[in-house]
């Protein structure tokens, strides 16, 4: 049994204002991520037919191309921030929780970066 008070206990454990920047972040790709994804749906949905040059002619238009990649973006960094969100909550130990994180987001960044280099090869021609 402990005579400090809670505030005395938590003195100097870390600012507790880290997190706000973070649940900031998540909920401004959660916005940006409404109009991109609906977007994304209606405008895969307007084709009749989903073949290889028709996905290739569409990501060539340059609005396309940006706006391909805002999507990404955001949604690559989005589900990084809730994956390290699940992971902090769920995962006792934390070494296996810092090697989660970190592996997380290096598999989450190379995805993303795999994703808008595809697109601006597509849109560039190389």
């Amino acid at each position: 049994m402990s005579l400090r008070s809670p505030l005395s206990q938590a003195r100097g454990l870390g600012s507790a204002k880290e997190g706000v920047g973070h649940w900031w972040m998540q909920r401004m790709t959660a916005i940006a991520l409404i109009p991109l994804s609906l977007w994304f749906v209606f405008s895969v949905a307007r084709f009749p037919l989903l073949d290889y040059a028709t996905m290739i002619a569409w990501i060539k238009s340059p609005l396309v191309a940006v706006a391909l990649v805002l999507y990404f973006a955001a949604m690559f960094y989005h589900a990084a921030l809730g994956v390290q969100v699940v992971i902090e909550d769920y995962v006792g130990n934390e070494g296996v929780k810092l090697v989660s994180i970190v592996l997380s987001k290096f598999a989450l960044f190379a995805f993303g970066a795999a994703a808008v280099f595809a697109v601006l090869k597509i849109a560039l021609g190389a």
